[in-house]
């Protein structure tokens, strides 16, 4: 999947990331089953605790516990977005730094054999002369 580009504009108080309405929709699209399956969890909770004739504050506790174990799956899936996230831009600007890296050595092994080159070919003259 391409990434787009979003340019950091630093303020003053610190840094503002430009994000288009498309990315939105594309995070929403990414947590969308995260989110049905967390309102699907809770909804069985209380459906369960209900059948089994629990009174109301034991009812909310319950659902409240399912909740908290959702949401803290739901924030284990987003970090872990984010690492990846975090990778994949870290192996992108790896692999620049390595492209960079290649054209600079072969430019400088071009000057070196180019250098040796002129160096054997006045050797040359000096002998032959």
């Amino acid at each position: 999947m391409a990434e787009e580009f979003h340019p950091v504009i630093t303020i003053a108080g610190g840094s503002f990331m430009h994000w288009c309405s498309s990315c939105k929709i594309m995070d929403i699209r990414e947590y969308l089953g995260d989110l049905l399956l967390l309102l699907i969890l809770v909804i069985s909770t209380l459906v369960l605790v209900f059948n089994l004739n629990f009174d109301l504050i034991k009812s909310f506790a319950a659902a409240l516990m399912m909740l908290s174990l959702g949401g803290l799956i739901f924030l284990v899936h987003w970090k872990v977005r984010l690492i990846e996230k975090s990778l994949a831009k870290r192996e992108r600007m790896i692999r620049m730094n390595m492209e960079e890296i290649a054209a600079k050595m072969s430019q400088k092994y071009d000057t070196h054999i180019s250098h040796i080159d002129s160096v054997v070919e006045e050797f040359a003259k000096r002998v032959y002369r």
